[in-house]
């Protein structure tokens, strides 16, 4: 029998209420992984199973520190054997993580990762939680995913790759879509149905690690109607902060060290945001050019001031079809590991940029 690990992070799936004084006080992470375990006890009939408590935050609570220590977890798994892992995480930034330790966790080349949650907390009437977690350890056990390596994520009945999927309602059970590309399989009746062959879809980076400096800064611009470059300049420019100043008392200037722009259909923004993010260019500052949209990759059709060809033509990356928090993700992880302009550039022109 397969032996699968739990690497449990938190989230919703682990989320009891608390009650204050005043009454219930929200929902928090409050079940470690076995507990997850124990209320599933079919999962025993699909592998063996251990557990690893890596953390305990909400989705929205995940940074780069407990990112790293996930994918130390996954390395740990890799060193011990085990045919397959599952991440329990929130459903908030899910897609992130899973994308970032698919580009940049060597070990998934191999080990297949399977991510899943729940929309509906441990301890709320039709929880959603075991049947994921349940459907996440049938995708690692399988013997075409664990041939296969990569990430994934399992939710609602449905396998996708790490590299297109998406979160798309705020609370429904089936918010977790692949757009343009759709997800790898899903669970029928009489198991697995597989819609393309399992494996890592992104372009990794090679000698990359999950490590992320917390000195590197990479802000996400959003265009909009009539919005102008401040938002660009604010980014570049952060002194007066206390948490700025050197060792001597003074406050020095800690501006963003790469830009994305979620603009607006094929990537456009107004002239006066395509203007500052011109000037980032010219100082050294990449820039990557996603879409704020849905679905669909960038392209440079449109001229003139803001336009995407405009901006492609001024130095600005394309990002192809990934969404904006993702090539952020991509780019943070790239200057972490200290690559210039050019490397970045190499980077995103791989295939990871095109469905």
């Amino acid at each position: 029998m397969p032996h699968v690990r739990i690497a449990s992070t938190g989230g919703t799936i682990a989320s009891t209420a608390s009650q204050a004084e005043d009454g219930e006080s929200g929902k928090t992470p409050s079940q470690s992984g076995d507990d997850l375990v124990d209320a599933v006890p079919e999962i025993g009939d699909h592998a063996t199973i251990d557990v690893e408590n890596v953390c305990q935050v909400s989705g929205f609570q995940m940074n780069g520190e407990a990112l790293e220590r996930l994918a130390d977890a996954i390395d740990r798994a890799a060193a011990d054997g085990v045919d397959g892992v599952v991440v329990t995480h929130g459903t908030d930034t899910m897609a992130e993580s899973a994308y970032a330790l698919d580009l940049a966790c060597e070990a998934t080349a191999n080990l297949p990762v399977v991510f899943t949650g729940a929309q509906r907390s441990f301890d709320q009437l039709g929880t959603d939680g075991p049947t994921n977690l349940l459907a996440a350890v049938r995708t690692a056990a399988h013997d075409r995913v664990r041939d296969g390596g990569g990430v994934y994520l399992a939710f609602n009945d449905t396998v996708h790759a790490a590299r297109w999927v998406v979160k798309g309602h705020t609370s429904a059970l089936e918010t977790f879509e692949s757009p343009g590309a759709g997800p790898v399989g899903e669970f029928a009746p009489d198991g697995l149905r597989f819609f393309r062959e399992p494996g890592s879809y992104s372009a990794s980076m090679p000698d990359a690690t999950v490590r992320i400096d917390p000195d590197v800064r990479v802000e996400i611009v959003t265009n909009a109607l009539g919005v102008d470059g401040r938002q660009v300049e604010r980014a570049l420019s952060n002194a007066g902060e206390s948490e700025n100043a050197d060792e001597n008392g003074t406050e020095t200037e800690t501006g963003a060290d790469g830009l994305v722009v979620a603009g607006t259909g094929l990537g456009n923004t107004t002239a006066e945001l395509g203007a500052a993010l011109e000037s980032a260019i010219d100082d050294g500052v990449p820039v990557v050019l996603t879409s704020r949209c849905h679905a669909g990759p960038t392209a440079g059709v449109y001229g003139g001031d803001g336009g995407g060809k405009t901006l492609l033509e001024a130095g600005a990356i394309s990002g192809g079809d990934l969404p904006p928090w993702k090539a952020r993700l991509k780019l943070l992880l790239a200057l972490s590991r200290g690559d210039d302009s050019d490397a970045v550039r190499d980077l995103f022109m791989g295939v990871d940029s095109v469905v």
